[in-house]
């Protein structure tokens, strides 16, 4: 069986740069930091430091037996601090982004329940649909919508999310319902933040550009515009869901839609996160896993 008191007292010997001062810091005496080391020695049958009345150095072994081992305390230490911060109270501030409308409807009620479980923490939501470089501009999480792009960020899914091409009774009264994307073409359609809709052929994605005379970078004045018969629109199934139900908006294109889009919570990657990163991540992972009011998970 190993004995890590011998190793650790090694590896605080060559830190450290004496016995005495490892010693000190393990709290033992300094002959028992030499007899460890002594019984190390005996265990590999290899010799590990030269020891004079003036210093302590390393032999060729023993240098390769420290970097192999002085690795292995600083995860030890790592792992302490982990499981310190595990229980930390959130604090200081938590700032995060979200698309406008997602934010305000389903992001903030939550937050603002994650406030009242921590009282000492302040808050600050940055609500828009332009695209937010999170680590730039001092985000600690951000909301983010539809396919991820590769990146160094942590991503956790949320809830699911598809995208409907959807119109009106009244605009189908005027015009055909498209089968084909390239029929789009032919159609008034409506864009929101881009002039580019997503679809996905034989399991590839696929991106279309649509013309149109009306474009908002707005959700709701998209669905509104919709729903008075001014064109197609591709929106998110949060917006249309309850107007398909009820039969005011029609869904085309289905067998298009891109089937691996979703609601993800993404933050920076680092050795040790904050309290109040990950438990308020872990915080809406379970209050969308338990489902939001408005949003079928």
């Amino acid at each position: 069986m190993q004995r890590w008191d011998r190793i650790e007292a090694f590896v605080e010997v060559v830190r450290i740069g004496s016995f005495s001062g490892a010693a000190r810091h393990l709290g033992v005496s300094s002959s028992h930091v030499s007899r460890l080391i002594s019984q190390l020695e005996a265990q590999l049958d290899t010799q590990l430091l030269y020891r004079t009345t003036r210093q302590t150095r390393l032999t060729d072994a023993g240098q390769v037996y420290f970097e192999h081992c002085h690795h292995l305390f600083d995860g030890f230490r790592a792992a302490e601090q982990a499981i310190g911060d595990f229980h930390a109270r959130p604090s200081g501030v938590l700032k995060l982004t979200s698309a406008t409308t997602f934010g305000e409807r389903y992001v903030a009620p939550l937050v603002n329940d994650f406030q009242l479980l921590h009282p000492q923490l302040e808050v600050q939501m940055h609500f828009t649909n332009r695209p937010v470089e999170l680590i730039d501009e001092g985000f600690d999480v951000a909301i983010r919508m539809g396919v991820l792009k590769d990146s160094s960020l942590i991503a956790r899914r949320l809830v699911d999310r598809r995208e409907f091409v959807v119109a009106s009774h009244d605009y189908f009264q005027q015009a055909p319902r498209p089968h084909t994307l390239a029929e789009l073409s032919s159609h008034r359609c409506l864009a929101g933040s881009k002039r580019e809709w997503l679809f996905e052929v034989e399991g590839q994605r696929r991106e279309v550009r649509i013309t149109g005379s009306w474009q908002a970078n707005s959700g709701p004045a998209l669905l509104d515009a919709t729903l008075k018969g001014l064109g197609l629109a591709q929106i998110p199934d949060y917006y249309v869901a309850p107007h398909l139900a009820s039969g005011k908006l029609i869904s085309v294109l289905d067998e298009y839609q891109v089937r691996d889009t979703g609601v993800w919570i993404v933050y920076p990657r680092h050795r040790h996160l904050s309290p109040k990163v990950r438990q308020f991540v872990d915080f809406m992972v379970e209050r969308f896993e338990d489902g939001t009011p408005g949003l079928d998970a």
